[in-house]
Parts: C-alpha cells; structure tokens; sequence
C-alpha cells in the first residue's frame, strides 16, 4: 500500500499548479464579466423543456383538458424563461464588446424575443415530421416518428439553435447542436438555412456546413457531406467567413453518401446519386448518378 503521506502530497502538489490561471486558459476565458459560465446541462434542459411544449401530449402527460394542458405548458414555460435568460446571458460573454451591467438585461430581453417564436419553431417541426413520414414507408404512424426517429431530436436542436444563431446568441447555440450532433450522428451547424418539409432517412453522417442553404422539401439520406471545397484567408492568413457551402433549391433528392462540396447551386427538382463527388452547379430538374464501376484488375501480382 502506498503510504497516505505521500498520496495527500501528491493531491496537494498538484491541486497547488492546476488552481494557477494558466497562460493559455487566461487568453482562452472571456474577460468581460465574471458571471458564471454556460451550463451544459442547463442547456440540455433547455431542449427537453422545448421539446415538452412543442410535443405536449407525447412527452407529458397527455391532458384531453384544455386548462390543465395550458397549466402544464405554462410550468414549462416559466422554467424554460428562466433557464433560458441566464445561459443566454452567459453566453453572452463571449460578445467581445460585452459589459457585466448589460448581460443580464439583453438574457431577459432575448429570452422573451425567442419564446416569442416558439409557435413557429413548432409550425416547421411539425413540417419536417409530416415530410419524414411521407418519405418513409416504413413509418406506420407519426407517433412512430416523433418517438423513435433520431432526426427528429436532430432538427428540434437544430431549429432551437438556429433561431439563437440568428439572435445573435454566442455559444449556446454550437453546445445546442453538437448535444445532437454527440447523440445521433448528425452533425448540422445552428448557421445553415433549412426550409420546411426536411427530411434526412437514417441520418447517420450527415453534416451540413454553417454557410449551406436548402429549400423546402428537401431529403437526404445518411452520409451525405454539404461542405466546403475551400477555404479564404486575408492578407494576414486569417481565414474568412464567407460563403462556401452549397445552395440546396426546392424538392431535392441527395442519395446516401454524396459530398456536395463549395458555393454551388443544386437546381430545384433535381436528384444526386449516392457516392457522387459534386463540385459544380447542376441546374433545375438534374439527374446525377455515379459513372459505371471500371474493372482495371490484376495481373501477375502488379497493382493499379
């Protein structure tokens, strides 16, 4: 047995280095304020509490009473304000431009601005479940959907974080998306432009860059890469955020496994074959498959 001496220095040697602010970690922290940082968990209880409101009956007790359904969301609703207005508040402080007297009013005043459009958040929620369920047969009720379907959870974050990008919110809006992101595979930054009636089958991989926009009536299936061919960097080497994902118009089919890379325009109507390697503009109402497999073959040993 190590003797208890030195396993109570060791602790004390090392508590003693890692309680000094490092160099990193002072540039690395903001410097504004020194309210509290985002929670992590605070804001997954922030999703749940909106997906609880959005999906009452499902994911509450289902109250055929239309008061005690009112009482229910209004439960909710207040825990959603108050969790809301602090980790929007502390998220905050990440604003370069920030001060401490003015986190705290801005948290209560977006938090409000975003409950504001929670009817709408629910309207487009509600327009990617009927779009998952028309485009899966193997969906026999929207039950199914709401319960089992992981892009669901998927676009529920990903609407929430991307009506906090769009407020101006730092931070809480990546932790939101990359809680999905951990959970179901699919990776959608709270930047992009989804329109309504979105539909990813299985999900696995996908990823969909911050600059991408897509259309109403859109489907995609596991695999499939919206990202960026390349990247611009200033004159100081700085690179630059510009636009650099594609265009994604009305009623598009994208087939598992397809990367669609750079500021390109997919033309309405159009359909990408799975495995496609896209670097340009396909206009309205295209056909894009994969070329016949070429058999080079071996001989004597030699490789391609």
């Amino acid at each position: 047995m190590i003797d208890q001496k030195i396993i109570n220095e060791t602790l004390r040697r090392n508590v003693a280095v890692l309680s000094k602010h490092s160099v990193d970690e002072v540039r690395m922290m903001p410097t504004a304020t020194q309210t509290q940082l985002p929670s992590v968990e605070d804001v997954k209880c922030i999703v749940s509490l909106i997906k609880s409101i959005v999906f009452t009956d499902y994911f509450h007790k289902r109250q055929p009473d239309e008061e005690l359904r009112a009482y229910q969301i209004g439960v909710s609703m207040e825990e959603l304000y108050r969790l809301l207005r602090q980790q929007i508040a502390r998220g905050l402080q990440f604003c370069e431009d920030c001060q401490e007297e003015d986190v705290l009013c801005t948290g209560e005043r977006l938090a409000l601005e975003f409950i504001d459009s929670l009817p709408e958040i629910k309207r487009l929620l509600y327009t990617d479940i009927q779009a998952m369920f028309d485009n899966d047969p193997a969906a026999k009720t929207y039950g199914e959907v709401i319960f089992c379907y992981p892009v669901v959870n998927t676009m529920v974050h990903y609407r929430v974080a991307h009506r906090l990008h769009k407020m101006g919110v730092p931070v809480i809006p990546r932790i939101i998306t990359e809680q999905a992101h951990s959970k179901t595979g699919i990776d959608i930054h709270p930047g992009a432009q989804i329109g309504e009636y979105f539909s990813i089958d299985h999900g696995t991989g996908v990823v969909i860059g911050e600059t991408t926009i897509i259309g109403n009536h859109v489907t995609l299936y596991q695999g499939v890469t919206l990202g960026a061919k390349s990247f611009k960097y200033d004159e100081e080497g700085n690179m630059l955020n510009v636009p650099r994902h594609p265009i994604i118009e009305d009623h598009v089919t994208v087939y598992s496994n397809a990367s669609i890379l750079g500021r390109i325009t997919i033309g309405h109507d159009s359909v990408i074959g799975g495995n496609i390697w896209l670097t340009h503009s396909v206009p309205p109402y295209s056909k894009i498959l994969q070329s016949k497999a070429i058999d080079a073959g071996f001989q004597d040993g030699a490789g391609i």
